[in-house]
Formats: structure tokens, sequence, C-alpha cells
């Protein structure tokens, strides 16, 4: 397991700065959403240049971290065909940017069919799912072409929300340049949280061969939702995961979510205790 971090939960400071923290408390591997942690001008297509994916290449590499997640969480499903097209071509100049700068993955949810990305039940139709497929399909096209695997992340409450149905869509597209980003929390809601061994045994079973990356948080249920947080703080049994990766997946990247910087050390050696005794 290489353990990371979303670079935004870390403490913010110039970028060279905030890598060498993030070393420092013993990540290897990052998450990183450029519009979240660059601060000096405004990430668009056009200013991702061979030249500032190879600066960028070259900073991460003096402080020993891989890119292990570009971040590009835009929505897929919208029925706002304008704003669609500009999502698409946005996907484009990531996966652009990711070949030069040597990212693992370019990692994506899933979306849901209203403009403002927000839940909703037509999210699983079967219409949305095939909308949303058409429109990953020409993602995944030029990822195969710039030599880039492109990761859809699961969550329950949008139109890829089980495993069997992210199943679907690998199947579909069938290309080796789609993967998944397994965040075992982002399936659990407060009908199936009470048997969350169960929910990641499946997600495991339908998926394995095809994750990619990790996503680790915990968890708790109030008032019958489930709430997030940083691994080690909730009720989020890890045997089954750490098990599979240690076995299955031995070097894969594992980024924390839903950490600040007063606990995210904490977090990273609560994982590696369980890693170590697994």
């Amino acid at each position: 397991m290489q353990i990371g971090i979303r670079l935004h939960d870390t403490v913010k400071m110039a970028l060279p700065q905030r890598l060498a923290h993030t070393r420092e408390q013993g990540f290897t591997c990052a998450h990183v959403a450029l519009g979240k942690v660059i601060d000096d001008f405004p990430i668009k297509n056009t200013t991702l240049t061979p030249g500032f994916a190879m600066y960028l290449k070259r900073l991460f590499a003096e402080n020993d971290l891989d890119v292990a997640v570009l971040g590009c969480y835009l929505n897929l499903a919208t029925p706002d065909s304008t704003e669609l097209a500009k999502t698409i071509e946005t996907y484009k100049a990531q996966i652009r940017f990711a070949s030069w700068l040597g990212a693992g993955v370019v990692g994506t949810e899933t979306g849901n069919p209203n403009v403002f990305y927000a839940p909703d039940p037509a999210a699983r139709t079967r219409e949305a799912l095939n909308f949303f497929i058409k429109n990953l399909s020409y993602v995944v096209e030029y990822a195969e072409k710039m030599g880039v695997v492109v990761a859809i992340e699961p969550v329950c409450q949008h139109i890829v929300y089980s495993p069997e149905r992210a199943r679907q869509v690998l199947r579909a597209i069938a290309s080796p340049n789609l993967q998944i980003i397994l965040d075992p929390v982002n399936l659990l809601d407060g009908s199936n949280a009470a048997n969350q061994k169960d929910v990641v045994k499946n997600a495991i079973d339908i998926l394995g061969e095809d994750v990619a990356v990790i996503h680790v948080k915990d968890f708790t249920v109030k008032d019958g939702k489930v709430i997030s947080m940083a691994a080690g703080q909730g009720i989020m049994d890890y045997s089954d995961l750490i098990h599979f990766m240690k076995k299955d997946k031995p070097y894969i990247h594992a980024t924390l979510e839903d950490t600040v910087p007063e606990n995210a050390v904490a977090a990273r050696e609560f994982m590696e205790r369980l890693w170590d005794e697994a």
C-alpha cells in the first residue's frame, strides 16, 4: 500500500512547501485537484500546458511523491448540452495533462442527470446510465489515444450507485483505459450501513480486478445518515479491504479522505497498523 492524501486537505501554503510538508508527514502519493491547490492563476484548459505539467512532475519527484489521482470531478450527465460539451473538453484537457504529468489515473465520479449535480431519483434509471455511458465513452476513447487511465468512482447518490452498475459501465465501454476508484464508504447509506461487511465484500468480488486506486475514510451513522470522517475515527471495518489490498494489490495507491491537518498523520498511522497486523 502506498498511502497518500488529498492534497487540498493538507496545510495551505505555496505548492513547493505544501509538497515538502506532505512528504514529511509520511505520505508517498497525493490526490491532486489542481484548482484546489493552485492559487497563483485560474486553472483553465489553456493553462494545462506541457511546461506546467513538467514543472509539477519535477516538483513531485523532488519530494518523492506520486500523483496517484488527477481529479476531474465534473458532471458527465448534465442535460445542458452546452455545458456538457465544455465538460468533455475539460476532461480531454485533463487527460492530456495527466499524460505529460505521469499521473496514475484521471479520477471522476459519475454525476447526476440535472444541471446542479444534485441527488436525483432519475439517476437510477436506465436512461441516465445510458446517457452517462455515451458521454464517458468519448472521454475514454480520448484517454486511449493519450495512454491514460480514467477511473470512475461509484457513489450511492450518483448514477453509478453500486458495484453492479459500475460493472455494467465497464462492460459497455470495454476498455483497459477505464478502471475503478473504490471508496467503500461512498457505497454506504442509511439502508445498508449496518451490513457494511457484505457491501465491501460484494464490491471487491464484482470490481476487484479493475480497482486502480482506493479512497480511505471512516464513517458513523447519525439520524439514519452516513457521516464520513477520517480513518480510525468511526465504525468502519477495514479487514476485508486490507486483506484484498494486501493479497491482490500490494502497491496500490490508497489516498485518505476527510482528514484535516490535525488528524492526517494519525489516520495514516492507523491504516499502517492495520496493514502490518493483517
